[in-house]
């Protein structure tokens, strides 16, 4: 790849650089014309920019089925009037959700994404294999969390108890999927983290064995935390502790833990965050749609602590493209401290590096640097419209996706000309509504009718 802008996250930008490529690895990087080399296929990034692939450390795939649902409501009312209808689905329809999802992250930058699901009905097929089969379809690399809910309305959880596993079964399934699936080198494709699903919603017991079990196995932990002032109040009521005082107490913080949200976090909470490491998924489209508030991220990163980025579960977030959240991320942080609280490559490197640290992956991802894997985007920039902006990596974070010229997984094409390469982007993106309307038959079949208004 040559002739291209390049911005390296770690380093100083190149206007107009080279980058060679052997295997899955990049080799060589740095200013002016490619130097002669082995022979190989040659990109001319010529009206370029090229930033690593984006990370997206927080999603719910199974969420593309019921879109546009809920339209007005709060987390707690969204959940409530979801739940019935998340307990009808099965492993097709979670296939084609994970399938249409995964494409339209790759269609936005995304080279690796994580997935939270937590939502497990019985006798509904292997759920959390149907989305490894759709990544490894893709070709993205897949950090799927298995998550889990053992605290139903019974027991003054949120989710009805239908949707609720046993503790000991939850154990099992998350053991047997680490064991199975979990692929701890270098250029893995496929990591596995444990993740009950959020304090209101999990046991005690559910938390600190699933710490147990993910640091005896060696992988990462990850779960919602301090998303919504009703989650505060609920933990208040229940704990008489705030949701991070909670999560210590527990022993869920730490450098192996990566949280989702933490829209509502005090000074001594990010404080403790950068002091242990513990890293969050900012999800700034979601924390809007809920009305959930605004994370201090610019604080969060002034004190040290990790921040990546999320698109959140569809049905939360909709058609959210991870490029986007960039812009979003800036937005945001801008509306709340003013105009200097974050800059187009805090931004990027939030979507890149910062994500990259979340899933425990910085030696392998989130920077274009020798020896790191070839995960890349090729952004146009040279547009009629586009060409205008000042330059490079403000067009891309200020305005909407430039055009996405090639995303490469590896040294792999997987988006070319703004169209997925591994598999038919049609067949993709019809498997995404036949899930849809899959979820709705099923649904209706237990009596259940999805609504866009909470109240109707």
């Amino acid at each position: 790849m040559e002739n291209v802008h390049i911005a390296p996250v770690t380093g100083p930008e190149i206007e107009s650089g080279y980058i060679r490529i052997e295997g899955d690895r990049i080799v060589e990087l740095g200013a002016g014309p490619a130097p002669t080399g082995p022979d190989g296929a040659r990109v001319d990034g010529s009206g370029c920019l090229a930033t690593p692939g984006l990370v997206n450390t927080h999603h719910h795939l199974y969420q593309w089925a019921s879109q546009g649902l809920a339209q007005d409501a709060t987390l707690f009312e969204w959940l409530v009037a979801l739940y019935p209808m998340w307990a009808s689905m099965d492993a097709e329809v979670v296939r084609g959700a994970a399938s249409a999802g995964l494409g339209y992250l790759a269609l936005t930058g995304c080279t690796t994404s994580s997935d939270h699901h937590y939502v497990f009905p019985r006798g509904r097929g292997d759920l959390f294999a149907a989305e490894i089969e759709a990544a490894a379809e893709l070709g993205i690399r897949f950090h799927p969390a298995r998550g889990s809910m053992d605290r139903g309305r019974s027991q003054g959880g949120l989710p009805p108890d239908v949707v609720v596993e046993r503790l000991d079964d939850i154990l099992a399934a998350t053991a047997e999927a680490v064991d199975t699936y979990h692929d701890p080198s270098f250029s893995s494709k496929l990591r596995v983290a444990v993740a009950p699903c959020s304090p209101f919603s999990v046991t005690d017991e559910l938390m600190t064995e699933s710490a147990a079990l993910a640091r005896a196995k060696g992988v990462r932990l990850h779960t919602h935390l301090a998303e919504t002032l009703d989650e505060e109040q609920h933990c208040l009521a229940r704990l008489g502790k705030r949701p991070v005082d909670h999560m210590e107490a527990l022993g869920w913080l730490g450098p192996d833990v990566w949280v989702a949200h933490a829209v509502h976090l005090s000074d001594d909470d990010i404080a403790r965050f950068a002091r242990t490491g513990t890293g969050t998924a900012h999800c700034p489209s979601s924390n809007g749609r809920l009305g959930a508030g605004i994370a201090r991220v610019s604080e969060m990163l002034r004190g040290g602590a990790n921040v990546g980025l999320g698109v959140d579960g569809s049905a939360s977030s909709e058609l959210t493209p991870l490029s986007g959240e960039m812009r979003q991320a800036l937005l945001f942080q801008r509306a709340r401290y003013g105009p200097a609280a974050l800059t187009a490559r805090q931004a990027l490197e939030l979507a890149t590096l910062g994500g990259a640290r979340n899933l425990g992956r910085e030696r392998e991802l989130g920077s274009l640097e020798v020896g790191k894997l070839a995960d890349l985007a090729l952004w146009r920039v040279d547009g009629a419209f586009t060409a205008a902006v000042a330059e490079p990596v403000c067009a891309l974070v200020f305005g909407p996706q430039p055009p996405l010229a090639l995303l490469l997984v590896g040294g792999e094409t997987i988006v070319a000309d703004d169209e997925l390469r591994t598999v038919p982007q049609d067949v993709v993106g019809q498997a995404g509504v036949a899930a849809h309307h899959r979820l709705v038959r099923l649904a209706r079949e237990q009596g259940i009718t999805a609504r866009t208004e909470v109240h109707a």
